[in-house]
């Protein structure tokens, strides 16, 4: 197992990336706490480019007030190894000074698309995203940027931003990890009582029940997804809801009952002070007008535990 070179400082990267410029890098953002939907992510990276990097820093830019900034995990140690066992060649950790040498007055504005859905209930969030993205592209200098599909949002914002700001990077997603239960790997499900865990499922069981109904259209889809939340709603402990919507993959807007071609399934929701996002991909044509579908473009199985 070969240690990876860390950088952890402006100057450092830059000697790193000067020692590799005409190979192909494919970076990983992450917040650190690396499981193993981090590990798939690198994985994927692996296959597409010569150089695998691996970006760990929590943002204090896209944590609101009285969110998780304090508690969320930080674990560089055990990250390290993740990346040595994975065979990632550069780990880019900077402190807050490094990444912020002074306060940002200037910030990507996430825009229409960052006031909707998940951007109702964590304002500002998106623009703390794509700021910190932004400045990772800018001083690792990809060739591609690999992102989980579980944020669905966050991955459709910055494919825009990318698009929109023409900056010279592929976007690679890769599809959501799951625990044997279903639960969608996350850094936050540790915070998760036994109890808790256990209501939390309501969100991955609401997203099967909806794909279930995906052939009769998109109002069954959400009438059963909203059926599996409002019991999970009444549970003990109880899930309390953000969000359940059926949006269009690319500008996160909701799509009426007789939308076809594809669609996405968000949902959101708080289980003690642990919040919590998922989704599903579906796919609804016009067989019969205006409500048939066809079988859901990416339906997740869970495992017997």
């Amino acid at each position: 197992m070969v240690k990876p070179l860390v950088a952890e400082t402006r100057e450092e990267l830059a000697a790193a990336r000067a020692d590799i410029r005409d190979w192909p890098l494919a970076l990983v953002p992450t917040m650190g706490a690396l499981h193993e939907g981090h590990r798939s992510l690198i994985r994927r990276a692996r296959k597409i480019a010569d150089v695998v990097a691996v970006s760990i820093f929590v943002n204090p830019l896209q944590f609101g007030p009285g969110e998780d900034l304090d508690r969320y995990p930080r674990t560089l140690d055990i990250d390290l190894r993740v990346c040595a066992d994975e065979g990632v060649d550069l780990v880019f950790a900077p402190t807050l000074d490094v990444m912020y040498p002074a306060a940002p007055e200037v910030r990507v504005s996430s825009g229409r698309m960052g006031g909707i859905v998940e951007g109702v209930h964590r304002p500002g969030h998106f623009d703390g995203v794509l700021t910190v993205v932004t400045k990772l592209l800018n001083l690792v200098r990809p060739t591609y940027a690999v992102f989980g599909e579980k944020d669905a949002q966050q991955l459709a914002l910055i494919r825009r931003m990318v698009r929109d700001l023409d900056l010279p990077v592929e976007i690679v997603g890769c599809p959501t990890v799951r625990e044997p239960d279903g639960l969608a790997l996350s850094s936050r499900n540790r915070y998760l009582s036994e109890a808790e865990r256990r209501t939390a499922l309501s969100l991955s069981a609401a997203l099967r029940a909806g794909a279930g109904l995906a052939g009769e259209g998109p109002s069954a889809v959400l009438r059963a997804a909203q059926g599996v939340l409002d019991e999970a709603a009444e549970a003990d402990p109880p899930l309390s809801p953000d969000y359940l919507s059926l949006v269009d993959p690319v500008t996160f807007t909701e799509v009426a009952d007789g939308h076809t071609g594809p669609a996405v399934l968000v949902v959101a929701g708080r289980v003690g002070a642990t919040h919590l996002i998922d989704n599903v991909s579906l796919s609804f044509s016009a067989e019969v007008a205006g409500a048939a579908s066809t079988a859901p473009a990416t339906v997740f199985a869970v495992k017997e535990s």
